[in-house]
């Protein structure tokens, strides 16, 4: 193909994505797909323990699919075990072959590797496994896995870098602990496991961990779930209580030492009590401390690309301080950190640049779930942030426990079956916030994401006719408040 000659200037291609992640390879797909030349570049360097995966980015590799499946193992475990008091009789004791989980997930994620990128080559789009850093802003350098170097020009590019977990600074930190990088295809079985770290990435290990069969302990510095409603978030901690995992709250570590039969001796503090050394000896620790953007090896000033606080700052065209120059997933600054909030503004950066588009990112009201044990989905605002933005006096707090028709027959626990749905006071009373913790959170509540874009009310809500026996038809049945003081506990699953 001939250069690009634009503006008077010729260039080798129209696009150079950074990052074959979500967001990238969305972007790379769909410019291509628009007419444009474009190459991604895609590079993982191993992680202290020397695990590395192929293209694709986070999400497919050590994030939310074998996260899922790991959920979904550990969710079939209890299954296993609730089926006895529907009939089934199983001659063989339940316990998890953890080789034989690895290797099936590993497995679904080279298949994902691979049709990644075969859809690759099949739109156009040149695939380079190598380093990306800037130059200046229309020169990215590569140094490839082959150790060959080469320098690409392009019109545009799109850093999709993503990010990688934090280690504490602590002795032993790296040497000897894991992170969410690791766990996935560990070659051994993890044992008893400690978590460092209670965000939804720290809850879901510990979480999936414990289902299958492993002790789980984990050390929270100040909350769970922060950035989450609290009401919820503090119900979740009490679900895993429940189910056995172990919480230490307002604690820290100080050092992870191996002893010589290899089990790792924790050392911890307490907020309260830093003076007194706690120590625990443990199979494996993991760390879910949180996350930094991949920055530092793109040489970003040499583009005179800004960066604030470790990350990168965009408008509402996703476009950074240089104009030629677009950023897009998890290296955004103060952005939703989830896979489809990348792909969809990767494809509008895509149609911004190449189809004269001036649709912009919507970053508000984006539904997540936390895939604990007992799920937690939510869309809209937090109870807390509801009242900041609206005023305590200005908002109703619509509320209820409910019953899973399938938990009856195996008496699991309902304790923590709950939902919620914030309104504004006044006329239909619109929504702003959905709320809902139990079975297949997420199926739940991508409905209800849609119909809280679309400005569903209080009035609506009440006014749908729900399917019977649900868990979702409980937002349909939701007439309790909080400030009428009235017990939000259903009599029957039918009340």
């Amino acid at each position: 193909m001939a250069p690009i000659t634009q503006d008077g200037q010729t260039y080798e291609y129209d696009l150079v994505v950074i990052g074959g992640g979500s967001g990238g390879l969305a972007c790379a797909k769909e410019a291509a797909q628009l007419g444009a030349k474009v190459a991604v570049l895609d590079f993982v360097k191993p992680t202290p323990l020397g695990t590395k995966w192929g293209l694709g980015g986070t999400c497919v590799n050590v994030g939310c699919i074998p996260k899922k499946l790991m959920h979904q193992a550990s969710l079939l475990g209890e299954a296993i075990h609730d089926s006895k008091a529907y009939g089934w009789e199983l001659e063989k004791p339940e316990k998890i072959n953890w080789t034989k989980l690895t290797e099936s997930v590993q497995n679904h994620i080279k298949s994902v590797n691979w049709v990644t990128r075969v859809d690759l080559r099949d739109k156009k789009v040149e695939y380079i496994n190598g380093l990306g850093y800037f130059k200046d802003n229309h020169n990215v350098h590569v140094v490839m896995k082959n150790k060959k170097e080469r320098t690409l020009n392009s019109k545009y590019v799109v850093i999709a870098c993503g990010g990688r977990p934090k280690y504490p600074d602590i002795p032993g930190a790296q040497e000897y602990g894991i992170t969410s990088d690791d766990i996935f295809s560990l070659d051994r079985e993890p044992g008893k496991t400690l978590v460092v770290g209670c965000g939804y990435i720290g809850l879901e290990c510990a979480g999936f961990l414990k289902g299958l069969g492993y002790e789980s302990t984990i050390l929270v510095r100040s909350i769970v779930l922060r950035g989450f409603d609290r009401q919820l978030s503090d119900m979740i901690k009490l679900s895993m209580e429940e189910k056995g995992v172990v919480f230490h709250m307002g604690s820290k570590p100080q050092a992870v030492e191996k002893l010589d039969d290899g089990k790792l001796l924790v050392k911890w503090t307490f907020n309260e009590k830093p003076e007194e050394v706690h120590e625990e000896i443990y199979d494996t620790v993991l760390f879910a401390i949180g996350r930094y953007a991949l920055v530092d090896d793109m040489h970003l000033a040499k583009a005179g690309v800004n960066v604030i606080e470790g990350k990168v700052d965009v408008d509402i065209n996703s476009k950074t301080n240089v104009d030629n120059i677009y950023a897009v997933g998890d290296v955004l600054y103060k952005k939703p950190e989830l896979t489809p909030v990348a792909i969809n503004a990767g494809r509008i950066i895509a149609r911004h640049l190449f189809n004269n588009s001036d649709e912009v990112m919507d970053y508000d009201d984006v539904a997540t779930t936390v895939f604990s044990p007992l799920e937690y989905g939510c869309v809209g605002l937090s109870e807390e942030k509801a009242i900041e933005r609206h005023g305590a006096d200005n908002i109703e707090v619509y509320h209820a426990y409910y019953k899973p028709t399938e938990f009856f027959v195996p008496q699991r626990s309902i304790r923590y079956c709950y939902l919620k749905a914030i309104a504004i006071k006044g006329g239909d009373e619109k929504i702003v916030g959905m709320h809902f913790l139990g079975p297949v959170a997420g199926e739940i509540i991508q409905g209800f994401a849609a119909a809280l874009k679309a400005g569903i009310t209080m009035k609506i809500l009440k006014n749908t006719v729900g399917i019977h026996p649900t868990v979702a038809e409980e937002f349909t049945r939701l007439m309790i408040t909080k400030s009428s003081g009235l017990d939000p506990t259903p009599a029957t699953c039918c009340s």
